[in-house]
């Protein structure tokens, strides 16, 4: 059986029973829907969450599924500890897909005007969201020039039974691919997937190198080639083990307002008129589950940091062979702030580094680099070493201008250095020690040999008063 969305359900029922909640009563999939998720997060929680009944529509929701590394690590057969180093040998190792002939997301076929948008139970996530969106939709498209399909995670607004809007970043590929048709005045054809094992939205997030290998990267990360099927309107395949399909185009130079919406800042920005998407299709399987994705809250963060750690983990390790670890920390969003750890061995390959990580992801706005006795994964000792070790006069490197993380509300533009542009000003925090022979104080520590060895259990007993 290929793996999918629901082998990934039954794995998780299986190994984490805990981490998935069912939603028998019927739920408005305007703000009630995701209430119930943010009611769980006030209380720390970030379970999985299954509405079998939402107001309006015959379909389930499935959403936060992508909330927790721990369930991240379990699509990969891994642990937290080692999630990025596994994700990245994997990254390295593209497996090309099998095309085969239909699948279960052809059970179903909507087309022309029965391909209506408003029969999905699509959400509404957060106050100020100008309406419904799909938030967990991998959206692949066709290089003109090569021919290579390149898939990504964008945000889609409903803009009517048959319109969604296309919002993409500047810097990344599809927007690339974009322009390109724009410039030929051509339209560009498009697919939307929606519901599939995790491994494709990691892959869907992570940075190649180039243009594509998104899909070649999913079947490294299932650990088996991702199934493809011919789509049924437009000239691209589909995942044919995918929830729902969406297939349409986007009409060159046209323009529609879109936002606000919910980002992964935190914030509600990136508003303003974008191009958008003519709905020509809509396929499924018969008992179809809608998979969404908790916007502007930690499952958007999630989802996407550990494809990212692990593109950063290959990239840097090609310029500095003595890295040790990465960890895009949920205090930078999981994107705009990046925490390296290498075993330095000459001057200057703290920064090289740096450079690595800002050619690696755009929206990346601060890198901290560290020695490998700091745990890049404990905040708190990240920022004793850069308090003990790092001196602003000689250690912080200033990057202005740069094309980066033109969600947060301090990215700004070269005319008047205001917000609302694409640049941020990118910091280098060098926070490694001397190289020797320069002496450097010991770090005070209990000898880790003696730590490593002490069984706790028989030591303690708990305090009675006495």
């Amino acid at each position: 059986m290929a793996k999918d969305l629901r082998t990934f359900l039954s794995e998780v029922g299986k190994a984490r029973p805990n981490d998935i909640f069912v939603v028998t009563r019927e739920v408005d999939p305007v703000f009630e829907l995701t209430a119930v998720v943010a009611k769980l997060e006030q209380s720390g929680e970030f379970p999985a969450v299954l509405f079998k009944k939402v107001k309006g529509s015959s379909f389930p929701v499935l959403i936060n599924l992508t909330a927790s590394y721990e369930r991240l690590a379990l699509s990969l057969g891994s642990t937290v500890h080692g999630m990025v180093p596994e994700f990245a040998q994997r990254f390295a190792n593209p497996l090309p897909t099998r095309e085969v002939d239909g699948g279960p997301v052809k059970d179903v076929v909507w087309s022309g005007e029965a391909a209506d948008l408003s029969k999905l139970p699509l959400t509404v996530h957060n106050e100020l969201d100008a309406g419904k969106y799909i938030s967990a939709g991998v959206m692949i498209v066709r290089d003109p020039d090569s021919g290579v399909l390149n898939a990504g995670i964008y945000r889609h607004q409903v803009q009517g039974p048959r319109q969604l809007g296309l919002f993409t970043n500047p810097a990344f590929h599809g927007d690339h691919i974009r322009r390109k048709y724009e410039e030929r005045k051509q339209p560009m054809e498009v697919v939307i997937a929606l519901g599939h094992h995790p491994a494709l939205l990691m892959a869907a997030a992570s940075r190649p190198p180039g243009i594509g290998k998104e899909l070649e990267i999913t079947g490294s990360l299932l650990g088996e080639p991702l199934e493809m099927t011919k789509a049924t309107t437009v000239n691209l395949p589909v995942p044919a083990h995918a929830e729902i399909i969406i297939e349409g185009y986007v009409p060159p130079g046209e323009r529609q307002f879109e936002g606000t919406f919910g980002e992964w800042p935190r914030y509600y920005t990136g508003m303003g008129d974008r191009p958008y998407i003519i709905v020509k299709a809509i396929t499924m399987r018969r008992d179809a589950i809608c998979q969404d994705l908790f916007a502007a809250h930690p499952e958007h963060n999630i989802v996407g940091a550990l494809p990212r750690m692990g593109s950063l983990y290959v990239r840097i390790k090609e310029c500095v062979p003595t890295l040790k670890a990465v960890n895009l920390p949920m205090s930078g969003g999981g994107v705009a702030t990046c925490y390296i750890s290498i075993t330095k061995k000459v001057e200057g390959e703290a920064k090289m580094a740096a450079f690595a990580a800002f050619s690696t992801h755009a929206s990346i706005k601060h890198v901290y680099i560290v020695d490998d006795d700091i745990d890049v994964f404990n905040e708190s000792e990240v920022l004793w070493a850069m308090a003990t070790r790092f001196e602003a006069h000689r250690d912080l490197a200033i990057i202005p201008n740069a094309l980066g993380a033109w969600l947060i509300p301090t990215a700004y533009n070269l005319d008047n250095n205001l917000p609302g542009g694409v640049l941020n000003t990118k910091v280098i925090f060098d926070c490694t020690k001397p190289v020797a022979p320069t002496e450097f104080p010991k770090r005070a520590i209990v000898p880790p040999d003696i730590v490593q060895n002490i069984q706790l259990d028989k030591y303690l007993e708990r305090y009675d008063g006495k």
